[in-house]
């Protein structure tokens, strides 16, 4: 089986969509291509990877309960080129937006399901993620664990001669669980659409909507928090102030 993975998020870096398809390939069998769609220039190069390819996964973010546009004319672009090549591969979709809600992912979950049906391909599903950018995030806070607990091991190695520290492990492994936990609804999904494109011959996956296991009081309180401390660094708030009117 060959799967073509696209992100489809227009950062460069860091997305919340690399992170989900990265956990999407851990569960697919044969050659999984990945691919990043930002520009006209991207399309071309993608085009031609769907010549002998079974499955298609776009990973995208929510753009104002949409699809966003780059990926709007890529999409037109390549239902022309499945047409004149006679080309059918299963397509499947992986949402997520800023907002706690993975229904809020269903209106573009309904533009690829109309793709599909008029460029006669096989709409197979997806998942609409609520909280992406906070379980992107999640990543960076396992990696920062782990770098503790590698630190706090090799302290203990020079002062007690030993790497077995019960405290540290324990500090550990209740952090990964915590992260672990927060990206259970995600994880079960992403297998259970692995397995579906496992099978092929255009099984049928169903739309399926997951979010971040956390209280919605909690996860509001964060995301302000967060998003003042970004704009803070990132200039937002003062920029305003100062832009000629």
């Amino acid at each position: 089986m060959r799967t073509v993975l696209i992100n489809a998020s227009p950062k460069r870096r860091f997305s919340a969509s690399s992170y989900f398809l990265a956990l999407q390939r851990l569960f697919l069998r044969g050659n999984a291509v990945s691919e990043k769609l930002r520009s006209k220039k991207d399309y071309n190069r993608i085009l031609n990877e769907l010549g002998d390819t079974d499955a298609v996964v776009f990973c995208l973010p929510l753009y104002v309960d949409g699809v966003p546009s780059h990926v709007l004319l890529f999409l037109k672009e390549m239902e022309n080129f499945c047409r004149r090549n006679a080309i059918r591969p299963d397509v499947y979709c992986i949402a997520n937006n800023g907002f706690i809600e993975g229904k809020q992912n269903e209106p573009l979950m309904q533009v690829f399901r109309n793709f599909s049906a008029r460029s006669e391909l096989n709409w197979c599903g997806g998942i609409g993620i609520g909280g992406g950018v906070m379980l992107s995030i999640t990543r960076i806070l396992f990696a920062v664990n782990a770098a503790v607990f590698c630190f706090n091991m090799i302290w203990n190695g020079i002062q007690n001669g030993t790497l077995t520290d019960a405290g540290t492990w324990r500090g550990f492994l209740l952090g990964a669980g915590i992260l672990v936990f927060l990206n259970l609804g995600v994880l079960i999904d992403i297998f259970r659409m692995g397995r579906a494109m496992n099978k092929g011959d255009g099984h049928y996956f169903g739309e399926k909507y997951t979010r971040i296991l956390l209280h919605s009081f909690f996860f509001i309180l964060i995301e302000d928090i967060y998003f003042t401390v970004a704009s803070v660094f990132g200039g937002g708030i003062f920029r305003g102030w100062l832009l000629r009117k």
